[in-house]
């Protein structure tokens, strides 16, 4: 990646939230995706970097602890019982060396020690859960958003590769996950039907590719369309279960293999890293010549109590990685470019292309991301341009092959395409932003609908198209104003009757209560995002506790600034970390700090943070955790830990309910002590606080409930 400074990684990130959840929603809700896959793993792949080099600016809407989509409304849910996550992806082969030294690192490996692998071939389908108690077939759910999926279980029936009954040697509870996808022959098959039987060939439905044809037909209200259609099963691992018939990841799926569902015949087993990658080139070898379509090789850690302790982290398990197969590039013409206002102001500049297909998708757009990249580039409508789709780089206009002909530059435009407001570029931005502010349409729209958007408050009905429509019409301008609505206005209202009314305004009222992370990430507070909405609701409990906390902090920070009289960097930088300390979230640096106190001492934020609590609320948050007699208390780790890193030993902490300190006080409830540990110990004398070792830390994990 390309050096960038702190306001280029700034306005990146708001180009990527904005499209990832564009194209979060085409794929997965509404399974018509404009951009290809390796598209879609880019962005997610420039994000992830820009966030881990420029932690501080992690966005509000932060695509990166999302997984899949909210589960349609058409379908009834069905929250899982072990969340359905994502995997993070590689895209070199170094980048899997560094995957397994990580699991080493975590671990605490000998060199000598090997790392066996599972490596299979990462099929291109709908995720699917199926649920048998009893050895029989109860429900089967799509994966939704990973913790909420939708009730499949009519369909799943006409499902080939799905038994509707285990042998009787198969655990009472178990629950298979896979991929239900369409074979390329069975999807060629499909749409050369769905031709010849529509009455107007031109109006015939045509999928785009398998996986759009497999998705579309598994989520089907009627069973009998799925019946229809050329539907197969094949299994990756598993969710909930009451026993597992092996203690490895391979010896459970050939259980599985033997339990009636078919067999993957490219899953193996591997010993080195340099047999994981001879068996990628393989699968990439035959990968044309499959039946499924696959965009990639699957790799897990093949001891499951490896798995266990290396456990998650955000979307993600630790102990497994998908190594994708290289994007591919494209030519074709630039037509126009337009230019999208975002929820902070930014002016993009998006080029408008003639379709063309990239790796089995239509890809229509693609951004342009500021005026200095036009200016280098040289685009304009007419141009004849290349998209390159790399790991190391978002999809992209990469060169303009008719630069030298004649044609007159492209100027980016001095004001704001919605209000007409002056766009300006400040000294040492790259971006230009629309001065209009809050009287900015696309501003306060955008404002409502992260407010409603499936990762904060998921207030269903209440997409763009309404929101964009009760904005224009004055009945919403701020979040509390969306609780106020009364289905007689909306009867009013051109299109609504008396049950899709009445659908909203349960919808609403049923987010009266949200929880308390979710309405933390729906404010939309610079740099607070799902996973930092989740930390500050799980250190403070209730929106009481949150924002008394913050008024202290306010009177703290100025009370500083008094003293000192400073105003310099070095003054701000101190008072930022002393106001973390006041927050006391481990995970909540210095940056973040200030703006969430930024956030609640602006006076007209406090009063629209009133206004909406009068409306809802928001339900204390609970973190589920393991009864143990460290449950509630404060741990200290160190010294050198000889069985798991302090990662893992922190992890182990909070699951059993204990907070994870890294110094000794008089808060202090226990010290967990290694070899090697110093100060830490006489500081623990000093308070008189108990002492153990490694092993009995490891005695109170094995006793907890």
């Amino acid at each position: 990646m390309a050096k960038i400074n702190e306001a280029e990684a700034a306005a990146r990130l708001a180009e990527l939230a904005d499209a990832i959840a564009h194209h979060n929603r085409l794929y997965h809700d509404q399974d018509a995706p404009e951009i290809s896959d390796a598209d879609y793993d880019a962005l997610v792949r420039e994000n992830a970097a820009l966030e881990k080099a420029f932690p501080a600016l992690v966005r509000a809407d932060s695509p990166s602890a999302a997984v899949g989509a909210a589960p349609s409304s058409a379908l009834a849910k069905v929250r899982h019982a072990r969340p359905m996550l994502s995997l993070d992806n590689a895209f070199s082969d170094e980048e899997v060396e560094e995957f397994v030294a990580r699991v080493r690192r975590f671990l605490r490996l000998a060199d000598d020690e090997p790392v066996v692998l599972t490596a299979e071939p990462k099929i291109d389908g709908l995720s699917c859960s199926l649920r048998y108690e009893r050895r029989t077939l109860v429900q089967a759910a799509t994966r939704g958003d990973g913790q909420v999926g939708e009730d499949v279980t009519a369909n799943a029936a006409y499902v080939t590769g799905i038994p509707q009954r285990l042998p009787d040697d198969a655990p009472d509870l178990f629950e298979i996950r896979g991929e239900v996808y369409m074979a390329k022959e069975d999807f060629a098959a499909l749409n050369a039907r769905l031709l010849a039987e529509a009455d107007d060939p031109a109006k015939a439905r045509q999928f785009a590719n398998p996986r759009n044809a497999a998705a579309g037909s598994l989520r089907q209200k009627e069973a009998a369309v799925t019946a229809s259609r050329p539907l197969r099963f094949l299994v990756h691992g598993w969710g909930e279960t009451s026993a597992l018939p092996a203690n490895t990841q391979a010896g459970v799926m050939d259980a599985i293999d033997g339990w009636g569902f078919a067999a993957n015949d490219l899953r193996v087993l591997c010993r080195t890293t340099a047999d994981v990658l001879d068996h990628y080139r393989k699968i990439e070898r035959l990968r044309a010549d499959l039946p499924f379509d696959i965009d990639g090789v699957v790799y897990k850690v093949d001891r499951l109590d490896w798995q266990e302790r290396l456990s998650y982290i955000g979307r993600a398990p630790r102990w497994a990685i998908a190594h994708k197969f290289p994007p591919q590039q494209a030519e074709t013409t630039l037509e126009r470019i337009d230019i999208q206002v975002g929820r902070t102001g930014k002016l993009t500049p998006v080029a408008r292309l003639t379709p063309v297909t990239v790796g089995g998708v239509v890809v229509t757009n693609a951004t342009l991301h500021n005026a200095d990249e036009i200016e280098r580039l040289g685009v304009r409508p007419g141009d004849r341009v290349r998209l390159q789709r790399a790991g190391d780089v978002i999809p992209q206009i990469v060169a303009n092959l008719t630069k030298d002909e004649p044609r007159d530059a492209w100027t980016f435009p001095t004001e704001c395409p919605e209000c007409r407001s002056a766009a300006e570029r400040e000294i040492g931005e790259v971006d230009y932003r629309c001065t209009g502010g809050l009287i900015c349409p696309a501003q306060r729209v955008e404002r409502l609908r992260h407010y409603a958007s499936r990762h904060a408050l998921d207030i269903e009905g209440l997409g763009i198209t309404n929101i964009e429509s009760f904005f224009r019409d004055g009945l919403i301008a701020t979040p509390a104003d969306i609780y106020r609505l009364r289905k007689e206005q909306l009867l009013e209202r051109e299109r609504w009757a008396e049950i899709s009314a009445s659908n909203l305004i349960a919808a609403i009222d049923a987010k009266r209560a949200p929880p308390l992370d979710r309405f933390l990430f729906g404010l939309g507070i610079r740099h607070v995002g799902e996973v930092t909405a989740r930390d500050l609701a799980k250190r403070w409990g209730t929106m009481a506790a949150l924002l008394a906390m913050t008024a202290d902090a306010a009177v703290a920070r100025d009370a500083m600034a008094q003293a000192v009289g400073e105003t310099d960097e070095k003054f701000a930088v101190r008072q930022a970390k002393e106001l973390a300390a006041i927050i006391d979230t481990p995970q909540v640096g210095p940056e973040v700090a200030q703006a969430l106190i930024d956030f609640f001492a602006e006076p007209h934020n406090k009063e629209a943070v009133a206004d909406l609590l009068g409306q809802v609320a928001p339900e204390p948050f609970v973190f589920e955790t393991k009864a143990s007699e460290v449950s509630g208390k404060t741990v200290v780790f160190t010294g050198k830990l000889e069985t798991m890193s302090r990662d893992e030993a922190k992890a182990q902490a909070e699951r059993l309910g204990a907070k994870a300190a890294g110094s000794v006080s008089a808060k202090t409830d226990l010290v967990v002590a290694g070899p090697g540990a110093g100060s830490k110990l006489k500081e623990a004398a000093k308070h008189d606080i108990p002492v153990i070792d490694e092993a009995a830390w490891a005695e109170i994990v094995r006793n907890a409930g």
